[in-house]
Parts: structure tokens; C-alpha cells; sequence
């Protein structure tokens, strides 16, 4: 029960993470990308520190606050920032098929930092059969968006995600998963107001109208407090690899979304596309079980 229930966890994160892609795209062409990340976690970490406090959880002993605090100015200032520039550049389901190949950047970083060992059934599973159907996904995905992104280039994301992920499992062993949070979304949420006052960003959010201030409510709360918060508490009951294949799911709630806030289409290639992704998604995660 402890493995389903942290894909389940998992599941419920990444669908959040999606919707909020979409809210992105929605928020893109009025904010800047620092704006969007002060937004997501800004509002993020002040859900998220009462919430430990009020646990009174275990927090990184002193000797980890310098590693945690620069993961999460990597992973919550340098990566979103990033994450924000592709939206601008392509469409909500487009960028999220990117996370793709997580699954397969975890379990090479996992062999190598030694977390989970890469045995034989690991990448024949989740790197050949599941990249399979996620790949015919991809395909059809992209061909699906092909119409509506010729504008966009080029999506600037970075394949860090993977190794973050692993750095995160090792550290959240250490301490409690709130209390790594904490530290983490609060070192990337202040290095990302620091920069928002210098580059003006900050200042953006006072042209801000309801709409807009609801959409970035939403991207603080759901796409950054609830859905980290359940991303980790699915770290601490089930296997890095096995979360990781849920973000497969990423850019299936990103078009649905999308579809109503920003206009971006559904065609029957994408319906094929994410069938195909789900099959994947179910192969790599329930095959260990059956063996």
C-alpha cells in the first residue's frame, strides 16, 4: 500500500503541476518569467512554512541548510525561471512534454548516486516498453501542436529536473519532507524576490487586475504549496523512478487546461497522444509488481 499510495500522491502533484502550466500560459504575455516564479513561489512558501511550523516537523540538520537552500534556488528559481521563458515560446501541453524523459534522467542519476540500483528490468521496463508508448505519445502530441507553435523555436527548458530529483530523495531522508521543503522553496523564494526588485519584476505585480491576481493564487497554492507538498510525500513512500514516471501525466492536465484558458486545441492526434502516454505510465508502474 505504501508504494500506490505515494504514486497516488504523485499523480495528484503532477496533475496540479499541469494545470498550473496552463495558468502559466495564461499569465505569460502579463508578467515576466521572474514575475511568474515570485508568484508561483512566493505565495507557495507562505502556505508552506505555517504549515510546517504548525507540524512542528523535522527540519535539515545545520550541517544540510547550505546544500537544501541551493537546491532550491536551482530548482525553484533557476529551473522556473527557465520553465516560464519556454511557455512564451510554445504551448502549456508542448512545454510539459519536455518532463518526458525524466523517468530515464532519475534512474541514470539514481544508479550513479547510488539510490536505486539500474538493474536489467529497470531500463528494459521504464526505458523501453513505457518510452515506447511515451514516445508515440510525444509524437503525436507534437504533431497535434505542430499548427498552433510554428512560431516557437526552441524550448529552453533544461534536463536538471532529473538530477534534482535524486538530490532531493537522499537529502528528505535526512529530515522531515516539510521541513526540506520549507527551507528549499524559501532559499529559491527569496533569491527570487531579490532578483525581481533588481530586474522590476516585483513592481509588474501592481499592474495586476482580479483575474490575474485568482490565476496567480492558483499557481502559488496548487501549483506550488500543495502540489510540492505532495511531490515529496511521495518521495518518502515510494521509489524515485516510479514517481518520476507519473510526470508523464504533466502534459495531459497542461492541454486540457489550456484548452479552456488559452484557446490551445484538442485534436484526435493529441487524444491518441495521451492514451498512449497513460498506457506508459501504468506499464512502468505496475510491471515491477508483476514480476
Amino acid at each position: 500500500m505504501g508504494e500506490r499510495a505515494g504514486v497516488a500522491l504523485a499523480v495528484i502533484s503532477v496533475c496540479l503541476g499541469g494545470t498550473a502550466a496552463a495558468v502559466t500560459r495564461y499569465l505569460v504575455g502579463n508578467a515576466d518569467p521572474i514575475t511568474l516564479a515570485i508568484l508561483r513561489w512566493g505565495i507557495g512558501f507562505l502556505c508552506v512554512l505555517p504549515t510546517a511550523l504548525l507540524l512542528r516537523v523535522r527540519w535539515p540538520p545545520r550541517s544540510d541548510w547550505l546544500a537544501v537552500a541551493g537546491l532550491g534556488i536551482c530548482f525553484f528559481g533557476v529551473f522556473f525561471i527557465l520553465y516560464n521563458i519556454a511557455m512564451s515560446y510554445t504551448t502549456a501541453a508542448r512545454a510539459s512534454l519536455a518532463l518526458s524523459t525524466l523517468p530515464l534522467q532519475t534512474m541514470v542519476v539514481g544508479a550513479l548516486l547510488g539510490i536505486e540500483p539500474l538493474t536489467p528490468r529497470n531500463p528494459s521496463a521504464s526505458a523501453s516498453r513505457s518510452r515506447r508508448l511515451r514516445g508515440a505519445g510525444v509524437r503525436s502530441c507534437r504533431r497535434a501542436r505542430r499548427c498552433v507553435a510554428r512560431g516557437a523555436h526552441h524550448d529552453r527548458r533544461r534536463p536538471v529536473h532529473g538530477v534534482l530529483q535524486r538530490l532531493v530523495a537522499a537529502f528528505i531522508r535526512r529530515s522531515s519532507a516539510l521541513g526540506f521543503l520549507s527551507v528549499g522553496m524559501g532559499a529559491g523564494a527569496a533569491a527570487l524576490i531579490l532578483a525581481g526588485y533588481l530586474t522590476g519584476g516585483v513592481a509588474v505585480l501592481g499592474s495586476f487586475g482580479a483575474p490575474q491576481w485568482i490565476a496567480g493564487a492558483y499557481l502559488g497554492v496548487g501549483g506550488g504549496a500543495l502540489a510540492f507538498i505532495l511531490w515529496v510525500m511521495a518521495l518518502e513512500r515510494a521509489t524515485p523512478t516510479r514517481v518520476a514516471n507519473t510526470m508523464t501525466l504533466n502534459p495531459i492536465a497542461a492541454g486540457l487546461l489550456a484548452t479552456q484558458l488559452v484557446g490551445e486545441p484538442i485534436t484526435p492526434n493529441l487524444v491518441i497522444g495521451l492514451v498512449a502516454v497513460f498506457s506508459g505510465i501504468w506499464i512502468a508502474t505496475t510491471e515491477a509488481r508483476t514480476a
